[in-house]
C-alpha cells in the first residue's frame, strides 16, 4: 500500500493520544489494587458500555466475520449472533447480581458460593487456566489479526507488527490500570467505528464493485445474502442456525459471551457505580455489538468475493504473506489495501484501536486474576497494595509476551474460535443455574471443566487420528452435541453424588446476592426467616426475550434497508422501536 505522510501522521497521533490517556491515569491507578482493577467501583454505564463494545471490536472480529461470510454467507453469522440470547440474559438477570456480590473479580465468586478445598482449587486453577493460558489464546488470535493487517497493508513482518502493537498497549495498560483502559477504549471505539463505516463506503466505490446495488446483484454475492440458511438442507441449517440458537448460546463458554456473565464483562459490571449502571452498561453493549456494528464488516466481506473470489487470488495478490497465514479471513485487510490517502490512515488507526482495546482489556483482566485470585489469595495474603499493583504490571508484560509468541504459530481466527467453543461445551448451564439452584457445588464445576476439556481433546486431537467415531465433515456439529450431552450428564451425576454446600455458606451467599428464591426453597424452608424475594425472575426473563427481539429486529431492519427491501425494513424497525419503548417503560420497575 501507498501509505503517505498524512496517513502516518494520523496513526502517530492515535498512538500519542492513547499513551497520554494511560499515563494521565497512572497516578490514581497505582494507589491501590481495587483502583487498578476496578477503578474504585465508580464508573458510569456509558463508559463501561462503550468499553465492552470496544473490547469485542477486536481486529480479528471483522476478519472472523469475513471468513464466515465468504464460507457460509450472511446467515453464517448466527454462529455469534446467537450469543445475543446470552447477552440479554446477563443484562436483565445477572448484571444486578454481579454488582451486589461486590467481588473484585468473578473468580472471587467461587469462595462466596462454595467452600473448602474445592472452592479454593477452583479459584486458583481458573485464575491460571483462564487468566493465563486461555487468555493468552484469545490475545494470540487478536495478535494474529494484527499480523495479517500489518502484512497486507504495511508490508511488515509478523515480529515488527507485534512489537509495535504490543509495546504501546502494554505501556498504557500497565500504567493506567482499568481506568486507563476504559478511557482509551472510549477514544478508540469512535476511531474504530469511523474506520469500519468509512472502509465499507470506499470499498463500494471501487471500479470492480461499482455500487451497493451492483454488489448485491453480482452472481457470486447474490447467493450469500439470506439472513437465515437454506432450510431444505439439514447439513446447512443445522450447524449454521439450529445449533447456535438451540444449544450453543446456553451450553458453551466463550470470553465476552459467558452464560450468566463473566470475565471482562463481569469486571465492568463489578466496577459500575450501582446496579442500574451495571444493567445499563450491558444493555448498551449488546445493542451496539449486535445491531450497530456488523453491517460494515458484512459489506466489505461480500465485496471481497468479487475482488478476491478464492484464496488463490489472495495468495497471488499478496505473495509476501506466509502461506500458513493465507485464508478467507485475510480478505478483510486485503480489501482495505484499496483505500485512498487519508482514509488509509484513519482505517489503519481504527484497526490498531481495535487491536489495542481488546488486548488492553484482556491484559488487565488476566492480571487481575493472577494478582487477586492467585498471588494475594494463595501466595502472599499480606501483600501491600503497592506490591499488588507491581505484580499486576509485571504480569501484564508477561501475558503480552506469551500471546505474541503463540500468535506466530496460529493461522486462522475461525479455527481458534471453534476450538474455544469446543473446550467450553457443556459448562454454560452451570454458570446460569449456580445463582439460582442451591444444589450445585464446587465439584459440579470441577467435574464439568475436566469432562469438557477431555471430550474436546478426544474430538479435536485423538479421534481425528484414531477414527473411533466417524463424524462426516458435513455433520461436524455433532461434536458439539456429543460434548454438551456428555459433559452435562457428567456434572449432574457428580452434583447428586456429592454433598451440597453447608447451610451457612448457602445462606451467606443468598443474603449477599439476593437472587430469586425459586431454586433456594429447599434451604429456605429450613430457615423461613431468611427468605427475601428481591428478584423478579419472571419479569426479567420476559424482558430478556423482548430485548432479544428488539436487537434482532434492529439488525435485520438495517439489512433490509441495505438490500432495498423498504417495507420489510420499516416493519422490522417498528418492532425494534416497540421493544425499546417496552423496556423503557419497565426500567423503573426493573431497578426498584
Amino acid at each position: 500500500m501507498n501509505v503517505t505522510a498524512l496517513d502516518w501522521g494520523i496513526i502517530a497521533a492515535f498512538f500519542v493520544i492513547s499513551l497520554v490517556i494511560g499515563l494521565v491515569s497512572a497516578k490514581t491507578a497505582g494507589s491501590s489494587a481495587k483502583e487498578f482493577f476496578l477503578s474504585g467501583r465508580n464508573m458510569p454505564w456509558w463508559l463501561l458500555g462503550v468499553s465492552m463494545v470496544a473490547t469485542t471490536f477486536s481486529a480479528d472480529t471483522p476478519n472472523l466475520v469475513t471468513d464466515i461470510v465468504r464460507k457460509n454467507g450472511v446467515a453464517g453469522n448466527w454462529a455469534w449472533w446467537a450469543f445475543l440470547l446470552t447477552g440479554m440474559l446477563t443484562v436483565f438477570v445477572y448484571a444486578k447480581l454481579w454488582r451486589r456480590s461486590e467481588a473484585t473479580t468473578d473468580l472471587e465468586f467461587y469462595e462466596m458460593r462454595y467452600s473448602g478445598k474445592g472452592a479454593a482449587f477452583l479459584r486458583a486453577f481458573r485464575a491460571i487456566y483462564l487468566g493465563v493460558f486461555f487468555n493468552v489464546v484469545i490475545m494470540a488470535t487478536v495478535s494474529l489479526a494484527a499480523i495479517k493487517i500489518g502484512g497486507v497493508m504495511l508490508g511488515m513482518s509478523p515480529i515488527q507488527t507485534l512489537l509495535i502493537a504490543s509495546i504501546v498497549t502494554v505501556v498504557y495498560s500497565s500504567f493506567g490500570g482499568l481506568k486507563g483502559v476504559l478511557l482509551t477504549d472510549f477514544f478508540q471505539f469512535f476511531i474504530a467505528m469511523i474506520g469500519s463505516f468509512g472502509a465499507a463506503y470506499y470499498v463500494l466505490e471501487l471500479p470492480e464493485i461499482g455500487s451497493l446495488q451492483q454488489l448485491l446483484s453480482h452472481e457470486v454475492v447474490a447467493t450469500k445474502l439470506d439472513f437465515v440458511p437454506d432450510f431444505t438442507d439439514p447439513n446447512v441449517y443445522i450447524p449454521l442456525f439450529i445449533m447456535p440458537i438451540a444449544i450453543q448460546w446456553w451450553a458453551t463458554w466463550y470470553p465476552g459471551a459467558e452464560p450468566g456473565g463473566g470475565g471482562y464483562i463481569a469486571q465492568r459490571m463489578l466496577s459500575a457505580k450501582d446496579e442500574k449502571n451495571a444493567i445499563g452498561a450491558t444493555l448498551f453493549f449488546n445493542i451496539a455489538h449486535y445491531a450497530l456494528r456488523p453491517w460494515p464488516w458484512i459489506i466489505v466481506a461480500l465485496a471481497s468475493l468479487v475482488v478476491f473470489p478464492t484464496i488463490a487470488d489472495l495468495q497471488v495478490a499478496f505473495p509476501h504473506i506466509p502461506a500458513d497465514k493465507i485464508g478467507d479471513d485475510l480478505a478483510y485487510p486485503a480489501m482495505l489495501s484499496f483505500l485512498p490517502t487519508g482514509m488509509v490512515g484513519i482505517v489503519l488507526a481504527s484497526l490498531i484501536a481495535a487491536v489495542m482495546s481488546t488486548l488492553s482489556t484482556h491484559l488487565n483482566w488476566g492480571s487481575s486474576y493472577v494478582v487477586n485470585d492467585f498471588y494475594l489469595r494463595f501466595v502472599k495474603p499480606e501483600a501491600s497494595d503497592k506490591e499488588l499493583v507491581a505484580v499486576g504490571r509485571i504480569s501484564t508484560v508477561v501475558l503480552m509476551i506469551l500471546s505474541s509468541i503463540l500468535a506466530l504459530a496460529l493461522s486462522s481466527a475461525l479455527s481458534a474460535f471453534e476450538i474455544l467453543l469446543q473446550i467450553g461445551a457443556g459448562t454454560g448451564l452451570i454458570f446460569i443455574l449456580r445463582w439460582f439452584w442451591w444444589r450445585i457445588n464446587a465439584y459440579t464445576e470441577i467435574s464439568a471443566m475436566a469432562i469438557s476439556f477431555a471430550v474436546a481433546i478426544f474430538f479435536e486431537v485423538i479421534n481425528p487420528k484414531v477414527g473411533w467415531i466417524d463424524i462426516p465433515e458435513a455433520q461436524s456439529y455433532l461434536k458439539l452435541v456429543y460434548s454438551v450431552s456428555i459433559t452435562t450428564v457428567g456434572w449432574l451425576l457428580v452434583t447428586f453424588l456429592t454433598q451440597p454446600e453447608k447451610d451457612e455458606v448457602l445462606l451467606s451467599f443468598y443474603r449477599k446476592v439476593q437472587p430469586a428464591s425459586l431454586g433456594w426453597r429447599k434451604v429456605l424452608d429450613r430457615y423461613p426467616a431468611e427468605k427475601q424475594e428481591k428478584g423478579r425472575l419472571g419479569m426479567e426473563i420476559g424482558l430478556m426475550i423482548v430485548g432479544t427481539v428488539m436487537v434482532y429486529a434492529a439488525l435485520f431492519s438495517t439489512g433490509f434497508f441495505i438490500y432495498g427491501e423498504i417495507a420489510q425494513g420499516v416493519i422490522a424497525g417498528a418492532l425494534a422501536i416497540a421493544g425499546g419503548l417496552f423496556i423503557l417503560l419497565s426500567w423503573k420497575k426493573l431497578n426498584s
